[in-house]
């Protein structure tokens, strides 16, 4: 069908409509609503949308899963699969499959999580640049994609080029970084995940690279570590690195003390939230698709949140069971988990999962078909046509799944357990044990009526530990599966849910409440009279401030006859936290090292991995963070991330207000600054400005045209310099900028205030003073921007002096106001100077 004859056919809604049908559909609720019309709903490229709510969706979702059912025997109806995804009640196609099944606007894959990379060829620079395109290409078809770095050659290596020695991994990462922040989806960066082996010589540079602020911000980044490494920790003893890792005839060796390093990574993620860290041995000796390794599915590397573990090429898409939904009478002391109904979906959601893999085969297809058709030559399309047809061959050949889950915090909370507690992690234990059986069973059962995953062969499995625990819990399945094979190389995985559980009004994946009830402002229209006014910000703008429940606290407080709609104080809501489940749950509450052995407990019944966040009060010491990533190895987790409250900014925090420093510049201009050249364009006029800089922070600006009879001019290679002030014999002060030309020859501009408008001269010092008294720069920007000006030429001029001075802005810090332009959040951020909204990831720089 032509894609005019699609919308012919289709109804197109308006964005408020959609909008304000979905606020009906979640029952008010106006961050899931924006969330599912701009990221999910039905549009083309045009931004006409073709759904009007989520029931629209699942509509379609069930009509394609069912055109696939009936390929096979027995097949499920479109009602009975629309039954099970509809409302986000019971399973929940994740990302990639809610966006792209039977969307003929898009081609693009229904995959979550790709993992390329092709040792034998990388270390040279053509299999580095190729997989740097392979990257992209991944990314503008929507797919988080992580890739491996242990094959680079260490940093002062021998190379056979002009170079001569090697540069190391640290410049890759940033070459692959930038590639990822280049790459637009739907409005959002790609996703990226770097890995490297603690065997191998650059990994300490690898663990530091991106400390310095600015560094690989388009990636996350964690080590693979070794059973031998951390062994070595333990014991105090050295360690020896290699290039090749892990070579019996290595090219180089180092001998290190591992304990050095250790404490490296541990200040690290102290400090920042990374590197995060794979038990690497654990990964792969627990992994099922690694029995196959000489087949093309070793391991190398995992998707940017750690949960996927993968081979190269190959991938999987995501679906969530809803855990909460099978707590009957939640909240009440009769509450009790549906195990025969949880069954029963489990086995369900991995007939729909295999669905979806010949679903994405379609989609691939599409892809081939598309790149065939493209005009450019086929050398130029050879890389990118080989890579779908990897990607196809894994997905027809070992036909992964991604079977997770999401309300883990929920679940246990409407049971009336302590997220935490022993009988907490235990019931976890237990609830994901049962999965695991049943979506093996049912994979087990699809094998019989749809045939096994090309490569089965119970031979090579017989010892893997996983499948050992899954004979031991049923030695009737496993005889099954000896007879029959299974559907599937590997099942499962613990995602974060992020917008899903916005969606399912749950807690995200296994994670506990991060905070049951708290408090936002919203911004007072200044001509309403009767607004409520609670807190006045530094510009004069007022803000209410309101409650806001977490939906399943909220859904607890009417089970148990609390009025939702009252204004409670600080001291009655923290009465009524204490009477609730969620009381000492959140995250910040849970015990760390409880939750770390849960999460090994968990991860036994898990053939991929679990993505999980330890998260810490501000105030921790680094020496539990080292107790935390040792006690991980040590019950078997396969990977860990801490997150210490304000290690990081743009992270969810606490609600307890921080008092803002000024930075202490001295009170009497230096004569000399160093200086950075700032050049852009506002529309068509080419601006410049010299920013003076303290310690790498702004201290005066000077911004105005440059090539213009008004403004300054130039040389395009100059960056830095410095701003020289002189008294003149009249009194006035002079600054003249300094810097070298090609030929090394100092030049000096005489007099930049004589070179602008004296208009602008006198708002540059307007704003200078501000900068020199220690405002913060986020908040001399938020000041800039309220300044009513007359002027249009001066309004102009004030955009540039913003445009300049959010260079400096710290990664993450939030935005003092303003509303994301496509889901009119305000929970808006900045990344390298440019608003990034923290719901729905669109950046706008600028």
């Amino acid at each position: 069908m032509q894609m005019s004859e699609v919308k012919k056919k289709q109804q197109v809604y308006s964005q408020e409509e959609a909008y304000q049908a979905s606020l009906d559909y979640f029952k008010g609720d106006d961050l899931a609503a924006r969330v599912w019309v701009n990221k999910y709903a039905l549009k083309d490229s045009e931004g006409n949308i073709f759904e009007q709510t989520p029931d629209d969706m699942h509509h379609r979702l069930a009509s394609e899963i069912a055109r696939v059912e009936k390929k096979y025997p027995n097949p499920m109806s479109q009602q009975e699969v629309f039954n099970l995804i509809k409302n986000f009640h019971y399973l929940v196609p994740q990302g990639g499959p809610m966006t792209g099944i039977g969307n003929p606007f898009q081609i693009a894959s229904l995959s979550n999580c790709f993992v390329i990379g092709n040792p034998g060829e990388s270390d040279s620079y053509g299999g580095i640049m190729k997989i740097d395109q392979e990257q992209v290409q991944l990314m503008k078809r929507r797919g988080g994609v992580g890739h491996d770095l242990s094959h680079v050659r260490p940093r002062g290596s021998a190379v056979k080029n002009s170079a001569l020695t090697s540069t190391g991994i640290v410049p890759f990462m940033e070459r692959y970084s930038n590639s990822t922040r280049e790459v637009a989806q739907d409005g959002r960066r790609g996703a990226l995940m770097l890995s490297v082996s603690i065997n191998h010589p650059d990994a300490e540079d690898f663990i530091d690279a991106k400390l310095e602020q600015g560094k690989v911000t388009g990636a996350n980044v964690s080590v693979r570590i070794d059973d031998g490494f951390m062994q070595a920790v333990a014991d105090n003893k050295d360690y020896q690195q290699n290039y090749p890792v892990f070579s019996d005839d290595p090219k180089f060796s180092q001998t290190i003390n591992a304990r050095q390093l250790w404490q490296k990574i541990i200040h690290n993620a102290w400090q920042s939230a990374e590197p995060g860290i794979l038990f690497w041995d654990t990964i792969t000796r627990e992994s099922v698709p690694d029995c196959y390794a000489d087949l093309g599915y070793e391991t190398v590397s995992t998707n940017p949140c750690g949960e996927i573990p993968l081979c190269p090429y190959d991938s999987c898409r995501l679906l969530a069971i809803n855990l909460l939904s099978y707590v009957s009478n939640p909240f009440t002391d009769t509450a009790k988990f549906d195990e025969t109904l949880f069954k029963d979906h489990v086995a369900k959601a991995q007939r729909l999962m295999d669905d979806i893999i010949d679903l994405e085969l379609e989609k691939i297809d599409a892809i081939l078909e598309k790149i065939d058709a493209d005009p450019e030559s086929e050398e130029v399309k050879r890389i990118e046509k080989n890579l779908w047809l990897n990607i196809k061959q894994k997905a027809e050949e070992g036909r992964r799944t991604g079977i997770g889950i999401t309300a883990e915090g929920d679940m246990l909370a409407a049971l009336g357990i302590r997220y935490g507690s022993d009988e907490g992690n235990d019931f976890s234990e237990k609830i994901h044990k049962m999965i695991a059986v049943e979506t093996y069973r049912a994979s087990v059962n699809m094998a019989k009526e749809r045939g096994a995953f090309g490569l089965y062969d119970s031979e090579r499995e017989k010892n893997n530990p996983f499948i050992q625990r899954l004979k031991k819990a049923d030695a009737g399945m496993y005889k099954d599966m000896v007879e029959y094979g299974r559907r599937n190389i590997a099942l499962l995985t613990i995602a974060p849910t992020g917008t899903t559980s916005l969606m399912t009004q749950t807690t995200s994946g296994i994670e506990p409440v991060f905070l049951p009830v708290y408090k936002r402002r919203r911004k007072v229209n200044p001509n309403d009279k009767d607004a409520r006014v609670d807190f006045v910000d530094e510009v004069g703008d007022s803000w209410e401030e309101y409650t806001v429940f977490h939906h399943r606290f909220k859904q607890w407080m009417e089970v148990n006859g609390h009025d939702t709609e009252k204004s409670y104080t600080e001291k009655q809501l923290n009465a009524l936290v204490k009477k609730s489940p969620y009381y000492k749950a959140t995250s910040n509450d849970v015990d760390w090292l409880s939750k770390v052995r849960m999460q090994g407990a968990v991860q036994k019944w898990v053939d991929h991995s679990i993505s999980v966040t330890i998260n810490l009060p501000q105030n921790v010491s680094q020496k539990l963070v080292g107790d935390l990533y040792m006690e991980a190895w040590k019950v078997g987790c396969k990977g860990v991330t801490v997150y210490r409250d304000g290690s990081r900014s743009g992270v969810l925090i606490s609600n307890e207000d921080k008092q803002e420093e000024l930075v202490p510049f001295p009170t009497k201009r230096p004569k000399i600054l160093e200086a950075d050249v700032v050049r852009f364009h506002n529309n068509k006029e080419k601006w410049i400005a010299f920013v003076g800089l303290i310690d790498d922070q702004p201290y005066e600006v000077f911004t105005g045209l440059a090539d213009d009879e008004d403004g300054i001019f130039l040389p395009r290679s100059i960056e830095k310099g410095l701003i020289i002030k002189s008294r003149l014999e009249d009194g006035s002060s002079r600054y003249d900028f300094q810097f070298t030309n090609k030929r090394g020859y100092k030049t000096t501009i005489e007099g930049l205030s004589h070179k602008f408008n004296p208009e602008y001269w006198n708002y540059a010092k307007l704003i200078s003073g501000t900068l020199r008294h220690g405002m913060p720069i986020v908040k001399v920007v938020g000041l800039i921007n309220t300044l009513q000006l007359d002027s249009e030429s001066i309004n102009t001029w004030k955009n540039g002096v913003t445009r300049a001075l959010k260079r400096y802005i710290a990664d993450g810090t939030e935005a003092e106001k303003g509303t994301c332009e496509n889901c009119q959040s305000t929970e808006l951020i900045y990344q390298e100077g440019c608003l990034t909204c923290k719901s729905c990831g669109s950046s706008k720089c600028g």
